[in-house]
């Protein structure tokens, strides 16, 4: 069987050349991009032929591809490039590249057709003028014939890798075996949900509790998929950190064993993380790692894959030893990877990596989205935008007259905007378009600056204001009633006013269903997702969505949940809450001492009873979550949680001690949860909760009840993470015991009342103090 390439990717093997140079310069994007193809070929002949599939065999590699255009009256094949400003400042390597493209596409298609000649054409199409410039070569049959055989033979040897890689892989993965004696309870129901989602060509929403084994799990069954179901790549995605490094665990444990299958695994980091120079810009006259990057990468790609296993730190070492930028070794050896692990922004914002890799290449992906209720409120954030009339201000100051002019009917259209938000009673439904107009012309007078100015000569403000612009006019044009727009007047009336609009995302959906479209199948999981409607309403899932909820492996036994209903949390009652909770937990405490978590609404609630607690037990340890906490700091913060240690600490629902967590055994005893966890009622939220209700019929309950509770059990079930765990979970609240919320609760708590408190004892007694014993 041929080992199978894409044109793009034989091309970009073989012919790239000399250094990485990420210097500024307008490039269209990937709409204007189609446009520009569209108009192109609008303005042929009526025989003119578009996006011509083509194929061809050398050996044992098969490389197949589409055209962008052939005008059989001329014989020409046109390769179509869009671009802005100056061809002049085009790099040799990108041209170089383009007609490496054209010569593999004709000899493909004299293949097809039997030409004994053609003529290529490079077109190049300025998005901002629309005037083409085109360079053309004539070519004989037999000159492309060898011009393709020699790129193939460049790239066989790597064929043949990589075809033997994927055989023994495939062979490897058919025998894989758990890597455990037996399945928990419900993780093998979590698997063969996985795998029959892949099998079908389907999406699976699953819940499935904590402490069952999901990442492994899941990794486990999708991979036993990949050979059955013609799957090249899986993409395993999380909210935090720690996550990734979970799946990264995972993947290592399944790849270990003489019988294992040999597996790659990359792991994507930030960019200001891989940094190795981040005072140097990315370009070979600053950075040492990116000059003749491309010269040095054949040897770096050959280590690093050969290496197998690439999380941050090892893919470091293979750039360190080579001279090459980590951050894109790591891009390029995700082309070669089995699994990549890395951020949700990789695949579901609106220019993810890999995403663009998916449809490019053509890949067959599966995808795992680990605690996938972070990804309405992640997505959300992914599809809003904003604009700040100080900091367009600020950046006029260091612009040409030109977009000086251009940035002053902006600021005047500011004037337009708060005109019209006065007119809405506050309520702006949409931009005025005025206001865009002087937008889109800013927008054009800064493209033809960057366009004319050489690469890299970007002014830092002035750059910045140009992509807020491309962003806010990129969302824009796509608004709708899954996004409302904010307007802020921060300095109404001063000679200077200042104020902000921007387009916040309310419903994601509309966005993330390409996303869900372009993989073989999805898997979002999460210990959260009930109810499924919300989910899938929420993030735009197929209507034949599996959902799974999985049964979880703890025991009623292991668990006391209480409803403390005498306490209310609400907003206006928690001054004199305070001391009721300081002594539940004091109580608690003194009839079990250990380590607790107590999570509350915000951090000013926090230091209130914290405060109140240590005044009434300064015997107690006690820690607490601060805002803005580093790594370090968090690391101190959960270090504290020792076996069989005593103490309290304090936390935000919903924060980095909120979920992701793992204190197993008796690290932690109990929980104490001081809230619904409910967003707070503001105006966006109320603006929220009626826009889903409109769409929904369900308001309050996605705006408010569903989002809060799910930080509710997320934190609870930091209690009970293994079969041997017991614990405590105090829900304070009289909300706790509505039968609607206890609906949304785990099936598998045995929920009961707190009794009546009683009166506090002055101190807790000398045998419940710090140095007592745990569970």
């Amino acid at each position: 069987m041929p080992y199978s390439v894409a044109v793009r990717a034989l091309c970009e093997f073989s012919a790239r050349r000399g250094d990485l140079d990420l210097r500024f310069t307008p490039t269209p994007s990937a709409q204007e991009g189609i446009a520009g193809h569209q108009l192109v070929a609008g303005r042929r002949g009526p025989g003119y032929e578009t996006e011509i599939a083509l194929r061809g065999e050398f050996e044992q590699l098969l490389v197949r591809g589409r055209a962008d255009g052939y005008d059989p009256v001329r014989n020409r094949l046109e390769e179509i490039k869009t671009h802005r400003g100056d061809l002049a400042r085009q790099p040799a390597n990108h041209r170089h590249l383009h007609w490496a493209q054209a010569k593999v596409y004709g000899w493909l298609l004299c293949q097809a057709r039997g030409l004994g000649e053609l003529d290529l054409a490079l077109v190049y199409f300025d998005i901002a003028s629309q005037q083409e410039t085109s360079f053309v070569e004539t070519h004989s049959a037999a000159s492309l014939r060898e011009f393709f055989e020699d790129r193939c033979r460049d790239f066989l040897a790597w064929a043949a890798q990589e075809q033997a890689h994927r055989e023994a892989r495939d062979q490897g993965l058919a025998a894989l075996a758990f890597p455990h004696p037996s399945f928990r309870a419900g993780q093998r129901e979590l698997a063969a949900a996985v795998y029959k989602g892949a099998a079908t060509g389907r999406c699976v929403l699953a819940q499935a509790p904590t402490g069952i084994g999901k990442t492994v799990g899941t990794i486990f069954s999708i991979l036993k998929a990949v050979a059955p179901c013609a799957l090249d790549k899986v993409f395993y995605l999380t909210a935090k950190s720690t996550g990734r490094q979970l799946a990264l665990d995972a993947a290592a444990q399944l790849g270990r064993g003489a019988a294992a299958p040999r597996l790659r695994v990359v792991e994507l980091t930030a960019r200001d993380k891989a940094c190795e120079h981040r005072d140097k810009a990315c370009h070979g006259d600053s950075c040492p790692l990116a000059r003749g990057f491309y010269d040095r990468l054949p040897a770096a790609r050959s280590e690093a894959l050969a290496a197998g296993f690439l999380d941050a730190a090892a893919l470091r070492e293979v750039a360190r030893r080579h001279e090459v930028c980590p951050y894109y070794l790591a891009q390029e050896a995700s082309r070669w990877a089995d699994i990549v692990v890395g951020d949700y922004n990789y695949y579901f914002d609106g220019s993810a990596m890999l995403h663009t890799m998916t449809l490019v290449h053509e890949w067959r992906v599966g995808v795992l989205a680990d605690e996938a209720h972070n990804l309405v409120e992640r997505a959300r954030a992914m599809y809003s935008a904003e604009l700040d009339q100080a900091s367009l201000r600020a950046a006029r100051t260091s612009a040409p007259v030109a977009i000086r002019k251009a940035l002053d009917k902006v600021n005047r259209g500011w004037t337009a905007l708060r005109k019209a938000q006065a007119e809405a009673d506050g309520a702006l439904d949409l931009l005025p378009a005025a206001f865009l107009a002087a937008l889109k012309q800013a927008g054009s007078a800064l493209e033809a600056h960057f366009a004319e100015a050489a690469p890299g000569a970007a002014d830092g403000p002035l750059q910045d204001a140009w992509f807020d612009i491309l962003g806010f006019l990129r969302l824009a044009e796509s608004f709708g009633s899954h996004s409302v727009l904010e307007f802020a007047d921060e300095a109404a009336g001063s000679r200077k006013p200042s104020a902000r609009i921007r387009i916040q995302n309310l419903i994601p959906a509309p966005f993330l269903k390409p996303r869900f479209a372009g993989a073989r199948t999805v898997t979002l999981f999460s210990a959260t997702l009930s109810p499924p409607r919300y989910a899938m309403d929420m993030l735009g899932l197929p209507e034949d969505t599996a959902w799974v909820d999985v049964e979880s492996p703890f025991g009623p036994e292991q668990l006391r949940v209480q409803v403390v209903s005498r306490i209310s949390t609400r907003y206006a009652d928690r001054q004199r809450s305070a001391a009721p909770i300081a002594r539940l937990i004091a109580e608690q405490f003194g009839a079990h001492a250990g380590n607790y978590l107590a999570f509350f609404s915000s951090f000013d609630y926090l230091e209130m009873v914290a405060s109140e607690f240590r005044r009434r037990h300064p015997e107690v340890p006690v820690w607490t979550q601060a805002r803005g906490m580093d790594e370090g700091q968090r690391k101190a913060f959960l270090d504290r949680f020792v076996p069989g240690g005593t103490g309290v600490a304090f936390a935000v629902l919903g924060g980095s001690f909120g979920e992701g967590i793992d204190l197993r055994g008796d690290r932690l005893v109990g929980a104490f949860v001081a809230t619904l966890g409910m967003p707070q009622v503001n105006p966006r939220n109320e603006q929220l909760k009626a826009r889903l209700e409109g769409v929904f019929g369900a308001g309050y309950d996605y705006a408010y009840l569903y989002p809060g509770l799910q930080k509710v059990v997320q934190a609870a079930g930091r209690v009970i993470r293994t079969q041997e765990d017991r614990g405590v979970v105090y829900l304070i609240d009289d909300r706790f015991a509505r039968p609607a919320v206890r609906e949304l609760l785990p099936a598998w708590w045995r929920i009961s009342r707190a009794p009546n408190l009683p009166q506090a004892r002055p101190r807790i007694s000398e045998e419940m103090a710090p140095s007592a014993s745990s569970k």
